[in-house]
């Protein structure tokens, strides 16, 4: 089945495609905050409508017990590979909204760039996929390979209802492999391929020094402030240069393999560029290049503290409780398990005598995960790549988490090629998202060729060489 009219087609439609793009960000599709509940819903009842209307069958909602992730499927070739395609639906908080130059479910196209809360992370690839999809049925009435697409609901909180999801329809997610939108691209101007990500982990740590709230003026150099004592322990998880100082965690890390390092150094990187386009302060572990500290070493990171009085003015207060959001970036080999309960022994070593420690919101667990090589996943990429880039492709491996690919690894036996579009300088997670309006034309020439690709390989090969 030729691709390349598929190509074509898309590409006379990239304007249609971008207009679905646009009110699919206008949907204001967050997760992790109940207000957002309507938009949730109303995305889920756009994507139904969308797939639906390609010409997907068996189209519906599956629900693990939190918001349900969207499916629907054309299964006409047998004989062929069966493929799930992968995105999801939910995007971050757009908070801090004053920080917004445009509004953040308003899409906004600047300077060859679209402006919106989820445009990068990940609706822009979740659309070139889908309608990567609707042009084969178009063009061909069919797909080179069978297709499963499923959209999460909770990507962004950790994926904590997709284990379920899994268990409650586990025959009806079986395939071969799975490519997914959500894990983008490395660099603008290298073809990268992505052959792991970091996993996962979280906690809510809590601290709390007295019964109540206390005058400042009374009790001020007198009794512990629980805002210093929690201070004082977040200081301790590393050292003056940046590095783990949690020694459980880190004796317990195997050493990254050769090859890694390899790959690490084989993408052209500019370490003082990627700090400074931050405004940033360079930081992280002596001896590994930051690539490497990026992609195959842990990082923890506080993503929010609080506690005492935070509002207009002033209050002359020791608060007795303060609270931190901690998540651990994990490299390849780690179990989130024994993550967690390293930097939670250690918060405990580490805070002082009366001070009562308690944890909260502990999850998210999911480990790094890696493709081989040889997959026929990375030679189906590989492929495409030469032939869209003139030009071999760098493996690499990604610093963010995509929990599902070492999900549905350990639970379907299932590999994931990770082949989004999104690049790293586009303030994911951050005011002011933006997705590059030319990955979309990118986009739309490479994931038909992908399908075609995977087409040339038996099924069983996805699993002999996972």
């Amino acid at each position: 089945m030729n691709a390349e009219p598929v190509v074509d087609h898309l590409l006379q439609r990239h304007d249609a495609v971008l207009d679905r793009l646009t009110a699919f960000l206008r949907l204001p599709s967050v997760s992790t905050d109940p207000a957002y509940a309507e938009g949730m819903a109303a995305t889920r009842a756009f994507l139904l409508d969308w797939l639906a209307e390609i010409g997907l069958s068996d189209v519906q909602l599956l629900d693990g017990g939190g918001h349900p992730a969207v499916y629907g499927a054309w299964l006409g070739a047998p004989g062929a590979p069966t493929i799930i395609v992968y995105g999801h639906y939910d995007v971050q908080p757009p908070d801090p909204l004053a920080l917004w130059r445009t509004p953040p479910f308003e899409p906004t196209i600047q300077g060859g760039r679209l402006h919106a809360r989820g445009a990068s992370d990940v609706k822009g690839s979740t659309t070139i996929a889908i309608e990567t999809v609707a042009g084969f049925l178009a063009v061909h009435g069919g797909c080179p390979v069978n297709i499963k697409l499923f959209l999460e609901g909770e990507e962004e909180t950790g994926s904590p209802s997709l284990r379920e999801i899994v268990h409650r329809y586990g025959t009806l997610l079986q395939a071969d492999a799975m490519i997914s939108a959500d894990g983008g691209r490395a660099s603008p101007t290298e073809p990268t391929i992505n052959v792991g990500a970091r996993g996962l982990a979280k906690l809510e740590l809590i601290v709390r020094s007295a019964e109540k709230e206390m005058h400042s003026g009374r009790y001020g150099g007198a009794v512990r402030n629980a805002l210093h004592e929690l201070a004082a322990i977040i200081a301790s998880l590393h050292d003056a240069n940046g590095a783990i100082a949690v020694p459980a965690l880190m004796e317990a890390l195997p050493p990254p393999s050769a090859q890694d390092r390899r790959d690490a150094a084989a993408l052209p990187f500019d370490e003082a560029a990627f700090v400074a386009d931050v405004g940033g302060i360079a930081a992280g572990e002596p001896g590994y290049s930051l690539r490497e500290r990026l992609t195959l070493r842990p990082a923890i990171d506080v993503n929010g503290m609080w506690g005492g009085y935070t509002g207009a003015g002033s209050k002359t207060v020791i608060p007795d409780e303060a609270r931190a959001k901690v998540t651990i970036r994990l490299a390849p080999g780690q179990d989130p398990e024994q993550a967690i309960q390293a930097l939670q022994d250690h918060i405990r070593s580490v805070a002082r005598s009366g001070v009562r420690i308690a944890f909260a919101g502990i999850g998210g667990g999911s480990p790094a995960s890696t493709l081989a090589g040889h997959h026929p996943l990375v030679q189906a990429a590989t492929r495409v790549l030469q032939r869209v880039w003139q030009r071999d492709p760098v493996h690499v491996r990604l610093g963010a988490t995509v929990p599902i690919t070492a999900i549905f690894k350990e639970l379907l036996g299932m590999d994931t090629l990770m082949f989004g579009l999104n690049l790293p300088d586009e303030d994911v997670h951050a005011p002011n998202e933006f997705f590059h309006l030319d990955s979309i034309a990118l986009g739309l020439r490479s994931w038909p060729l992908l399908l075609q690709e995977l087409a040339t390989f038996a099924p069983e090969e996805f699993r002999a060489k996972g």
